[in-house]
């Protein structure tokens, strides 16, 4: 267990570790998009402590589940399209244009990333994305705004021309990861030389194992959260900073790469 170190002490060591990097995984969670207006799904005002999620066999089985899914998809999406990237967003750009960056691995279904300029090469949502609707049948993708649209017109959940169920390209409670996204995050993580994860609690796996992967294969790691997170007490972590991932990760990077 590495005891957690103030903002302050926690800028200059984690600057350290990020300037002494070549091949840096970055894995981030909802804790860096809520500066952005995103609201995250565990804290104390969490999405999840007041509305139970639809899970993917509840999806698949239930028209009435798909109704509550697309309801839920549908409060949510203004939120969506009006966030925009923040500082922490930009900084893991500048790390990727330095040539710093492996990879960057998210949680976040919010695209705010991709917005930000992060590289299709260098980016992995491991849970999907809003930005796309996918016909679980066909697998095919298209622009959401269409299926939104119909939803919002007759309160019925969407279907693909080849009458499969759409929903938004996101991994659902119950689904399983993508393998081509899962194995290009585990072989980053073999090749990285330092990896630190970003407002994530490291609750859900096995997304979360992501990072402790590189630290078992010997790399830093260092995690930045508000709150604890399911890695602290494990003997890989190297550097753990308890506080405001957008006022310790922006000026590390910047120190980093001076």
């Amino acid at each position: 267990m590495t005891a957690a170190v103030d903002q302050v002490e926690g800028v200059a060591r984690l600057a350290a570790i990020l300037g002494a990097a070549q091949r840096l995984l970055i894995f981030t969670g909802a804790g860096i998009s809520t500066a952005s207006g995103i609201p995250d799904y565990r804290g104390p005002k969490g999405v999840w402590n007041t509305r139970r999620p639809v899970f993917y066999d509840e999806f698949m089985s239930s028209h009435e589940s798909r109704v509550e899914y697309w309801r839920q998809k549908a409060e949510d999406r203004e939120a969506f399209r009006s966030a925009r990237p923040n500082a922490v967003h930009e900084a893991v750009v500048d790390l990727e244009r330095a040539g710093r960056l492996e990879l960057l691995v998210t949680q976040n279904v919010d695209g705010l990333h991709r917005v930000a300029g992060t590289s299709e090469e260098r980016l992995v949502e491991i849970h999907g994305t809003n930005g796309r609707v996918e016909c679980q049948s066909c697998l095919a993708r298209s622009d959401p705004s269409k299926p939104f649209e119909v939803f919002a017109a007759t309160g019925q959940p969407p279907v693909c021309e080849c009458g499969g169920f759409l929903k938004p390209a996101t991994i659902s409670f119950g689904q399983s990861l993508r393998m081509d996204d899962l194995s290009r995050s585990c072989e980053a993580a073999n090749r990285a030389d330092a990896a630190v994860a970003l407002g994530s609690t490291l609750l859900v796996t096995p997304a979360a194992d992501i990072p402790l992967e590189a630290a078992r294969t010997g790399s830093c790691y260092a995690i930045v959260n508000r709150g604890p997170t399911e890695h602290d007490e494990s003997p890989f972590v190297t550097l753990r900073i308890d506080g405001d991932v957008g006022a310790v990760f922006p000026q590390a990077v910047e120190q980093a790469l001076a």
